[in-house]
């Protein structure tokens, strides 16, 4: 008798342990316990939202109290870049025409047709350019294919005047750079993008738009550089920074050094217990502060934005460290005051040249100095499966900092928290 209710406490203690476990864990510092549900989420660099019309999914911004976006002002950056590559075109008029026929031809390289931050992209070349044509209340986004004849009806031709003399503006040709596999962004993609365009188009382009500078750096290298054709790219990578002097266009720096930061610092905060803005908007006890035209924050959005700067002939020395922490977000958090917590951080893509080579260095500096453990889990950019299966021990980490395939998928990770 003795011995079966010795057996039946020890199967409470076990069933116990494993429910434990299942829901939720014990904070690192030996804490009380916290269900997986509760715990910190922050969404970073792909919004959760509908790929089809880019309606916010709110579920996943309001899975908790401590869930939030992280990523940047995606139409000003937009804005930013299309103003950069028309600035160009004016300063440059006199030798920008390569066949001297008056027209102004660009080919655009499109990231991902259902990723907000790519849609915003390329409707923010065509509407700073005029060849945005309207699709109910925006500029179409979709892909033009090929227009050398300007007949395209996703695409307009548009008419610029410099110096008393009118010129024609085209998009050439536009295409989504996607593998055979499935990954969007692809560069490799791209470079071969333009060797199609280049035999089918010749002189006709005059200038290459890309939604990122992993795209664009791909066509500079296969092609423009030797052709002196300037492209333009998005994300202030290292290489196209320096590229710059070698004849690439331009880029624009979305803040990487802000975005990282704010990444981990809204876990921060959350897993202390402190104030939302605590080292964002008012300083810390380590001096750590944002200054205020570096970032919003949209709370009907639950969303931090980093502003976006464009990076030129002019400017661009300025830009060449692209790990370089953010001068006044650089100071250590006490042990004692911020005590080493776990946190769960995956990349969508281990081979995105931005997330890998920019982002992930920024964010591990800044791990360090707010005293958090971050286990990094690289994707393939392809499948939600591929990252998701690998958060099947949600119990051993204190926070999560996630960035999905696929911008509607919020759901295959909180369903996740929320067993």
């Amino acid at each position: 008798m003795k011995k079966q209710k010795l057996l039946g406490t020890l199967g409470l203690v076990l069933g116990a342990t494993l429910l434990l476990a299942a829901c939720g864990s014990k904070s690192s510092d030996g804490g009380k316990t916290v269900a997986n549900k509760d715990k910190p989420v922050v969404w970073y660099n792909r919004q959760p939202s509908n790929s089809t019309n880019g309606k916010l999914d709110m579920n996943a911004l309001k899975f908790n109290k401590d869930t939030y976006y992280v990523g940047f002002d995606a139409n000003q950056g937009a804005k930013v870049q299309g103003e950069m590559i028309k600035t160009y075109i004016e300063k440059n008029i006199a030798t920008i025409d390569r066949n001297h026929d008056g027209v102004i031809g660009y080919v655009l390289a499109i990231g991902d047709v259902g990723h907000n931050d790519s849609i915003a992209r390329t409707r923010g070349v065509r509407t700073a350019l005029g060849t945005g044509v309207k699709k109910g209340d925006a500029v179409n986004s979709a892909p033009a294919g090929m227009n050398s004849d300007g007949k395209s009806k996703i695409v307009q031709d548009s008419k610029l005047t410099i110096g008393g003399k009118e010129y024609t503006i085209r998009e050439l040709a536009s295409q989504e750079m996607k593998n055979n596999s499935g990954a969007t962004w692809d560069a490799a993609t791209a470079g071969n993008a333009i060797g199609t365009w280049s035999s089918s188009l010749g002189n006709q382009i005059d200038v290459i738009a890309s939604n990122n500078d992993g795209m664009g750096m791909a066509m500079f290298s296969a092609w423009s550089k030797e052709n002196k054709v300037p492209t333009f790219g998005y994300d202030a990578n290292s290489d196209a920074v320096a590229a710059i002097a070698e004849g690439y266009g331009g880029t624009v720096s979305q803040h990487a050094d802000v975005q990282a930061y704010l990444t981990l610092r809204v876990l921060r905060n959350a897993l202390d217990g402190a104030k939302k803005g605590a080292g964002i908007d008012t300083k810390d006890s380590a001096g750590n502060v944002l200054a205020k035209d570096t970032y919003v924050y949209k709370a009907s959005d639950r969303s931090y934005y980093a502003m976006n700067v464009s990076v030129t002939a002019e400017n661009y020395k300025d830009f060449t460290d692209s790990t370089k922490l953010y001068e006044g977000a650089s100071h250590q958090l006490s042990k004692s005051k911020a005590p080493e917590k776990k946190v769960w951080l995956d990349i969508y893509n281990s081979s995105d040249n931005f997330l890998g080579s920019t982002y992930q260095p920024l964010l591990k500096k800044y791990a360090k100095l707010m005293n958090l453990k971050v286990e990094f889990i690289g994707g393939d950019g392809q499948t939600e499966s591929n990252i998701t299966n690998r958060l099947g021990n949600p119990s051993e980490y204190d926070a999560f900092a996630i960035n999905m395939v696929k911008t509607d998928n919020g759901s295959s990770y909180t369903s996740i928290l929320s067993r």
